[in-house]
């Protein structure tokens, strides 16, 4: 007994710490409680961020056909509104404009495609004929010496470069089906949300502020109208600058005996309106390509009236029809295409416009504004800059 006391006496540390460390060190290291939690929040939050953009993936293209459905609901709310006030229901009110829409889509579009079938089959059986009198141009202007029969074996070498590209081309006719369905399957789902974002506004509307203060109604309510109105607003001034257009260029078209003058007038009117700053250049190709091949002296010409038709309707025709609705700036509107392009594509650039129109409408109604300061770096502006203080 004696022995086993003295040992235990032996092996005792001299200090206290060194006897923790002689426990600890039996039993393994031990981390600290928060590297536990941080190591438990960092998987957790990786499990959730994958959830997350998992779920994103699959519902993203449901979350982009509802917010093109709420703008195209915003912008027929007005024409639904007015119909109603006039004694029509509200649900087929807005099933005639959405009719009267997808018909204008709908004749758009078989206009272009006539017009683009016609155009390649002309060119597919008169190839040799365009091929011959485009390289006779070139060298009459350049003074080349390029012989068109050999450009013509060129071109109908079947191992060749083009025939080649068109042989590619034909094995993608299965997946540009499967995209023309999907194409119809959203526009039918677009069609049909719209439908009720416009037929159910008022009840949806009234569903929301119900579960708001009344204050806080008084601004949603406001907000919603303003978004109506300005987005309704900027969109039919753009259709009826698109109309205006396409009945002039129509003329002139037919006028200059350019051919499908009615198809060639909807593009260059449509594209040159919705599509901010380039649109009328972009829309200017199509005619002056398909004149060029006739005469290139009249596609000139062709390009020309384009040109000076734009700027006659920047400075006389826009700032009357855009009065009393919405005039955006071309900068913010190009920007807000180019955001909206690479942020969702096609899609997104279509929305930008009446999304930046409905953002400058309500930044410009809401908060204080105050009279003016003299200065030389504002220059002269509007007389409202001179009002009194506002809310």
């Amino acid at each position: 007994m004696l022995s086993r006391g003295l040992t235990k006496i032996l092996i005792v540390p001299d200090d206290v710490s060194e006897l923790a460390e002689v426990e600890d060190s039996g039993r393994g290291w031990l981390p600290p409680r928060w590297v536990v939690v941080a190591v438990f929040l960092f998987w957790l939050g990786s499990v959730v961020t994958d959830v997350v953009v998992l779920t994103w993936g699959r519902v993203s293209d449901l979350v982009l056909l509802l917010v093109l459905s709420l703008f195209f609901s915003l912008a027929i709310e007005p024409g639904t509104n007015w119909l109603t006030r006039r004694g029509w229901r509200r649900g087929r009110a807005t099933l005639l404009i959405i009719f009267g829409v997808l018909i204008a889509i709908g004749a758009f579009l078989g206009a272009m495609g006539t017009l683009i079938g016609t155009q390649i089959a002309d060119l597919l059986s008169n190839l040799e004929v365009y091929i011959s009198d485009t390289v006779e141009r070139l060298n009459n202007w350049f003074g080349t010496s390029i012989d068109p029969a050999q450009v013509i074996d060129q071109f109908n070498d079947p191992n060749g470069a083009v025939q080649n590209f068109i042989s590619a081309q034909r094995g993608d006719a299965l997946r540009l089906t499967g995209r023309a369905l999907n194409g119809l399957f959203a526009t039918f789902s677009i069609v049909l949300f719209t439908f009720y974002f416009v037929a159910d506004g008022p009840r949806m509307r009234r569903s929301i502020c119900s579960r708001l203060r009344p204050s806080s109604q008084h601004r949603v309510l406001r907000i919603w109208e303003l978004a109506i109105d300005k987005t309704g607003g900027y969109l039919y001034s753009r259709l009826l600058l698109s109309a205006v257009s396409a009945i002039f260029h129509g003329i002139v078209f037919a006028s200059a005996g350019v051919r499908s003058p009615i198809a060639l007038a909807l593009w260059v009117g449509l594209i040159s309106q919705f599509l901010p700053v380039i649109g009328t250049y972009f829309a200017a190709v199509l005619p002056v390509v398909i004149t060029f091949l006739d005469s290139p002296i009249r596609a000139l010409i062709v390009f020309a009236i384009i040109i000076v038709y734009q700027q006659f309707e920047n400075y006389l025709i826009s700032p009357k029809v855009t009065a009393r609705t919405m005039e955006l700036h071309p900068a913010i509107a190009f920007g807000a295409a180019l955001a909206g392009l690479s942020i969702l594509g096609p899609s997104g650039a279509l929305l930008a416009l009446p999304v930046a129109a409905m953002g400058q409408a309500i930044a410009s109604e809401t908060g204080r504004r105050h009279s003016i300061v003299d200065s030389d770096l504002l220059g002269e502006g509007p007389p409202e800059d001179e009002a009194e203080d506002k809310n």
